[in-house]
C-alpha cells in the first residue's frame, strides 16, 4: 500500500512539475506565437493535465506500466548547451554514405552535425521552419491534423513541441540520398526528457528514405516522449527505419501518425534491441484506393527489458493492402507486448490485411503478451492474422551440432534465420549491414556472413 501512494505522489508530482514549465517554455522566446501550433500547444497541455499519464487500467495499456519511468524528478530544460565532437558518435551515423543529416543534441539543433538543405526539398529543422512566412503556412496546414486526440503522452509532446526534423518533399522527387535524423542525449543531467516532433510531408510521385535512431551517450536517465507524422500524398513512396538500441536506462515513447493518400506506398520498419522501456505506437489512416501499408520489426531484448509494440491500421478504401510482421526474441526476464489491430470499413471492399507475429522465448522468466485484432465490416475481403509464441527447436538445434557447428553458432544461426525475413526488407545496403551486425552483437556471436 505505502509503495503504490508513493507511485502516485510520484506521477503526481510530474505531472504537476510538466504543467508549470509548461508555462515557462512558453515564455522561453524563439517560439512562434503567431502561428496556429501556439494554439494547437494550449489545448493540448489542458488535455495532459486532465488525462495525466497512462496507467495499465487504460486497456491499450494494459501490459505496460510507467512507473519504472515516472519515479524519476526529470528536468525538462537542459541547463547547458552541450556539445560533441564527430568521432565521438560517428558510429552511430550510416556514415558509410552519402546522407542529409538532422542531427540535435539534448534536444537543441546541432549545425556542426548536420548538413540539411532546401535544394529540391526542404530537409531542415522544424523550429527554423516555423519562423518563415512560406513553411509556417504548410506546417499549419500539417501540424497535429492526424494525431490521437485522445492520448495524453502525444499531447504532452504537442504541448512542448518546438524542436525536430522538418521534411517537406515535392512533388515528382527523388530524394537521392537517405535521410539520418539523430537525436543524441549527452547526460549532463541526471535525469532528462525531451520530447521532439518530427512533421514529414511526401508529395505526388516522390520517394524518400529515413533513417531515425535515439542515443543516449551515458548511463544517465533519459526518457523520450517523440511523436512523428507522416503525410504521403499520391504514388508516394516513403520507406522509414528506426533503429532503438540505447543504454539501459535510457527509456522511449514513440507515437507514429501515418496518413496515405491514393497509391501510395509506406514502409515503416522499426528495429529494438536496447532501452530500459519502449513503446512503439504506429497508427495508419487510408485517405484512397490502392494503398499499400507495411510495418515490420525485430525486438530481441534481455534482461528486465520491455518493447510494446502498439499498431493500429485503418481501412477507409476499397482495393488496399496491408502487410505487418514483427518478430520477437526474449531472453532472461524479458518482457514483449504485441498489440496490432487492423480495422476495414464498410466501404473498403477488396482489402487485403495481413498481420503476423512471431516471438521466441530463450529465458525461463522471459513472457510475451500477444493481441492481434481484425475488425472487419466489409463482405468481400482478404483478412487474416496469426500469432506464434515458443522456443528453439531442439531437435533443428541438435541437426546443426550433428554437423560440427557448435551449440552456440547454432542457435544464433537459427535466431538469425527466424528473424531474417524482416531483415530482407531492408532497402538501405548500409543500414541492413549495420542491422545484421547489431543482431549478432545481441546473441553474442559471429555469424561470418554477410547478407
Amino acid at each position: 500500500m505505502i509503495t503504490r501512494i508513493k507511485e502516485k505522489k510520484d506521477k503526481m508530482k510530474l505531472e504537476e512539475k510538466l504543467a508549470a514549465s509548461f508555462l515557462a517554455f512558453e515564455n522561453r522566446g524563439n517560439i512562434d506565437l503567431d502561428s496556429n501550433v501556439h494554439e494547437i500547444r494550449t489545448k493540448a497541455i489542458l488535455t495532459f493535465e486532465k488525462q495525466g499519464f497512462p496507467s495499465k487500467k487504460d486497456e491499450d495499456w494494459k501490459y505496460t506500466s510507467l512507473k519504472s519511468v515516472l519515479k524519476y524528478d526529470y528536468s525538462i530544460f537542459p541547463k547547458t548547451d552541450a556539445t560533441i565532437e564527430l568521432a565521438a558518435v560517428k558510429k552511430y551515423f550510416l556514415h558509410e554514405i552519402e546522407s542529409y543529416k538532422i542531427v540535435f543534441i539534448d534536444g537543441a539543433y546541432s549545425s556542426f552535425l548536420s548538413d540539411t538543405t532546401h535544394e529540391g526539398a526542404d530537409i531542415c529543422l522544424l523550429s527554423a521552419a516555423l519562423k518563415k512566412p512560406k513553411y509556417k503556412m504548410i506546417i499549419d496546414h500539417y501540424f497535429d491534423k492526424i494525431t490521437s486526440k485522445s492520448d495524453s503522452l502525444t499531447s504532452l509532446n504537442t504541448a512542448f513541441s518546438k524542436e525536430g526534423a522538418f521534411i517537406n518533399i515535392p512533388k515528382n522527387t527523388v530524394v537521392e540520398k537517405p535521410i539520418q535524423i539523430i537525436f543524441f542525449s549527452t547526460g549532463s543531467e541526471k535525469e532528462l526528457m525531451l520530447n521532439p516532433r518530427n512533421l514529414v510531408i511526401v508529395g505526388e510521385n516522390s520517394h524518400v528514405q529515413i533513417y531515425e535512431r535515439h542515443q543516449s551517450l551515458n548511463n544517465n536517465v533519459i526518457l523520450t516522449n517523440c511523436v512523428l507524422e507522416i503525410f504521403a500524398h499520391k504514388r508516394a513512396i516513403v520507406d522509414y527505419y528506426k533503429v532503438q538500441n540505447d543504454k539501459e536506462n535510457a527509456s522511449i515513447i514513440d507515437n507514429t501518425y501515418v496518413q496515405q493518400k491514393q497509391n501510395s506506398i509506406v514502409s515503416v520498419n522499426t528495429f529494438t534491441f536496447g532501452g530500459k522501456l519502449t513503446r512503439n505506437n504506429i497508427e495508419v489512416y487510408h485517405e484512397g484506393e490502392h494503398i499499400n501499408t507495411n510495418l515490420n520489426g525485430i525486438t530481441i531484448i534481455g534482461g528486465k527489458q520491455h518493447v510494446d509494440n502498439h499498431t493500429l491500421i485503418n481501412h477507409k478504401s476499397e482495393n488496399c493492402e496491408s502487410h505487418e510482421l514483427y518478430k520477437g526474441i526474449y531472453d532472461d526476464s524479458a518482457t514483449g507486448v504485441f498489440n496490432g489491430k487492423v480495422i476495414v470499413d464498410q466501404k473498403a471492399q477488396k482489402t487485403n490485411a495481413f498481420q503476423q507475429n512471431d516471438n521466441i522465448l530463450i529465458g525461463d522468466k522471459a513472457s510475451i503478451n500477444a493481441k492481434p485484432q481484425l475488425e472487419i465490416f466489409a463482405d468481400d475481403v482478404k483478412c487474416s492474422h496469426g500469432c506464434t509464441i515458443g522456443q528453439l527447436d531442439e531437435k533443428a538445434l541438435f541437426y546443426l551440432q550433428s554437423r560440427g557447428i557448435p551449440k552456440k553458432e547454432a542457435k544464433a544461426l537459427m535466431l538469425f534465420a527466424f528473424g531474417n525475413d524482416v531483415v530482407e526488407k531492408i532497402k538501405i545496403p548500409a543500414l541492413k549491414s549495420r542491422i545484421i551486425k547489431l543482431i549478432a552483437e545481441k546473441l553474442n556471436v559471429e555469424l561470418g556472413f554477410e547478407m
